[in-house]
């Protein structure tokens, strides 16, 4: 069986929050959780993969904990009785600042990275089908709780000698809010370290390129061209009307697909933005325009559908 598309996001949440998980969890999932971590009011928060909406089957419990120097806590919770705790003795999260957490389902277990960086395995206990409910409950605020499916497609025999494989679902596209391209859109108080910006959407079948830009007045600091025409990611920044060198380098290969949603997490450091694609870090640009809090307007256009815009 082919799957893939995603279920609707879960826009700007209130905490506690308990949501459904249409269809359960899969082989193949990947949940996203952006938000931030709040300054004060606690030392902890968690996501929860449970069956239903009470919390005596927790399949995986992620519980950051600001205790002690700081730590993790991974465990599962079955008929009420939790079982013994995974501890991880460091914690990737800082109050006051935003993150970007993801979930990979995996066949063996759950995968989590955080800031596009792995944190941490673990193994499931109980089978992964069984989750269809996520729960986020203490200090964090959050900006979006989104769902996408790896495509899996599994070949069916036809005739002798013949195999076709299942079609692959196009990603759902939801419409509102609908976004018109090219899109323009203040940024609050310019960029400063440790403020994030998504952009997601889904690329035309037939696109050639798209683009994202930071800009500051007329100039462009920070360019994002994807080009499927040259099967690369362009990065440039553009001062009085001229492009400086391209960066075109990668760790690995095109992260963009025609037909499918994407996913653009691109967060400001003090030397540097470092941007995400569908929760894997991809690289680092440095600024070449210094003047952070003056890079305040957002531009997106090109060969794609618009669907979330968080700045």
């Amino acid at each position: 069986m082919a799957f893939g598309g995603a279920q609707a996001s879960y826009i700007n949440p209130v905490v506690p929050f308990t949501g459904m998980i249409q269809g359960g969890l899969q082989d193949g999932h990947k949940i996203t959780v952006i938000g931030a971590v709040l300054p004060s009011g606690g030392n902890r928060f968690a996501v929860n993969f449970q069956t239903g909406y009470n919390d005596n089957d927790i399949a995986f419990h992620f519980n950051p904990r600001f205790e002690e120097g700081g730590y993790v806590v991974c465990n599962t919770k079955q008929r009420g009785s939790w079982g013994p705790e995974e501890r991880k003795m460091q914690i990737p999260f800082q109050r006051g600042s935003s993150f970007e957490l993801c979930f990979h389902v995996h066949s063996s277990e759950f995968k989590v990275t955080v800031n596009g960086n792995l944190f941490t395995q673990y193994a499931h206990r109980v089978p992964f089908h069984r989750v269809d409910t996520i729960c986020i409950t203490g200090i964090v605020k959050l900006s979006s709780i989104s769902f996408q499916t790896q495509t899996v497609v599994h070949t069916i025999h036809s005739t002798p000698g013949q195999m076709f494989p299942n079609p692959v679902i196009p990603p759902v596209v939801y419409p509102n809010p609908v976004y018109q391209l090219p899109f323009f859109t203040s940024i609050l108080g310019g960029l400063y370290p440790s403020k994030s910006i998504l952009v997601s959407g889904a690329i035309l079948p037939s696109a050639q390129r798209f683009y994202i830009n930071l800009r500051s007045g007329s100039d462009i600091a920070f360019h994002l061209n994807p080009r499927f025409n040259e099967n690369a990611v362009v990065r440039n920044t553009q001062i009085n009307g001229s492009w400086g060198p391209e960066e075109r380098s990668l760790p690995r290969g095109m992260p963009f697909f025609r037909g499918q949603s994407f996913s653009v997490w691109i967060m400001c450091e003090s030397h540097c933005l470092k941007v995400a694609v569908d929760g894997q870090h991809l690289f680092e640009y440095h600024h070449r325009l210094k003047n952070l809090p003056a890079i305040n307007n957002l531009e997106v256009g090109g060969d794609i559908q618009l669907t979330h815009v968080q700045t």
